[in-house]
């Protein structure tokens, strides 16, 4: 049965291309110079999200699913144009692969950007972890591309492994000159350990929210990059899987036209659901409060404007945590803006239509710390087009149409 699947494997991969993938090469450092505003002071991010490549492919509809994927990310990348794309986790369905093959479904997710000569940084998801599969082993696919700027900034077992941060300067700038804007990555962890199983042979699982000795070295990260250079620099970020900040602003309600999206995965998964506060995961706990700390970092840090995740497909507004939310002991200083994707993917559940969010940061607007936001459809329509300034919030929207896409031979009920 094994060698018959790995079969499949070698013929799905070798007849469903429009094209053969480019073979990876080694990485060279700085191959594409540090990330800078474009000469009209933009900086423009593209967010592909919940991709789920590698699901089911012993079967017609697996396949199929990557390859409506890599369609919808040339969609997208013919519309925009990005100077930064984020693979915001969930790349791979890791518990559809093996470790012979686990990885290398990188080459098809990043064949259209290397294609383009554009850059991307990863953040890694609860699918991305697995048996045989591990965040450690994709970042060594990604590192055989030059464009490739995912990097591990913190190390232990428990940190996970996309933890990391990456300047953007001003036009024609080097490392040497004050950044402009700082991108910071989480790894929100989840899934099962690599390689590892109980004595009853059952998988391990793994906590599901940031570390804190994640959250520890962005605090102090961040302190030493505002004395460094004397400021505040304006910042995003990026984790897969929401806070359960995200999950009390949806219980006390989201408005369509305040903050357009789609609100349809209700409630919400957020880190640490499931898990008891001891450590336990049995199921006999709703939440465990272990991204508590991580919560008190991104609402308390100078200049975050705002923070994106997936992991909940049906989900694609964005609303300010500005105030102390039911059930929740910690109250936003900076007035974070917590941000959903929209999923990308083919893989993994739902037929909601797949598209790309946008942030479009101007140099103009960043003192005020204001960054603008939209989701680009597949279809090529724009929906959620947004400022996220002081108003936002109060500010009315058109609401999101639910639109839906269908493939006839995939299948949508994977979670």
């Amino acid at each position: 049965m094994f060698p018959a699947i790995l079969v499949v494997l070698a013929f799905v991969a070798s007849t469903s291309q429009a094209k053969p993938l480019a073979k990876p090469v080694a990485n060279s450092a700085n191959a594409f110079g540090p990330l800078t505003f474009k000469a009209d002071g933009t900086f423009q991010i593209a967010i592909f999200e919940d991709l789920h490549f590698g699901e089911n492919a012993w079967d017609q509809w697996g396949p199929q699913q990557d390859i409506n994927s890599v369609k919808v990310i040339n969609e997208i990348l013919e519309s925009e144009s990005p100077g930064l794309v984020v693979i915001n986790g969930d790349l791979i369905t890791g518990e559809n692969t093996f470790l012979e093959n686990s990885t290398t479904y990188v080459d098809q997710i990043v064949g259209p950007l290397v294609d383009r000569g554009l850059t991307w940084a990863s953040t890694y998801g609860n699918h991305d972890w697995d048996y045989n599969i591990s965040g450690n082993a994709i970042l060594a696919r990604e590192k055989l591309w030059p464009n490739s700027r995912t990097t591990q900034m913190v190390t232990g077992d428990n940190a996970g492994v996309s933890n990391y941060y990456l300047p953007v300067y001003d036009t024609g700038c080097t490392d040497s000159c004050t950044p402009e804007l700082l991108l910071w990555f989480f790894d929100s962890r989840g899934g099962f350990k690599y390689q590892q199983k109980d004595a009853s042979g059952n998988r391990v699982g793994q906590p599901d929210w940031v570390d804190s000795s994640v959250v520890d070295w962005f605090l102090q990260t961040n302190d030493e990059l505002v004395n460094k250079y004397n400021k505040v620099i304006p910042s995003l970020g990026f984790v897969h899987i929401p806070t359960y900040a995200s999950y009390a602003l949806q219980q006390v309600g989201i408005d369509s036209h305040t903050a357009p999206g789609i609100n349809d995965d209700f409630p919400l998964a957020p880190q640490a659901q499931g898990w008891c506060a001891d450590g336990r995961n049995d199921g006999t706990c709703d939440y465990g409060g272990q991204d508590i700390p991580f919560m008190k970092a991104i609402s308390t840090v100078p200049g975050l404007m705002a923070v994106s995740s997936g992991h909940d497909h049906g989900d694609t507004f964005c609303a300010r945590w500005d105030g102390l939310l039911p059930n929740m002991t910690v109250t936003p200083q900076n007035n974070v803006t917590l941000c959903f994707s929209q999923h990308t993917g083919y893989g993994g559940y739902g037929p909601w239509e797949r598209g790309s969010r946008q942030f479009l940061v101007t140099k103009s607007q960043l003192a005020n710390l204001v960054v603008d936001t939209w989701i680009r459809l597949e279809s090529g329509h724009v929906v959620g087009n947004v400022s996220l300034n002081g108003t936002y919030g109060v500010d009315h929207y058109p609401a999101t149409n639910d639109t839906k896409t269908y493939c006839p031979t995939c299948n949508y009920t994977a979670t």
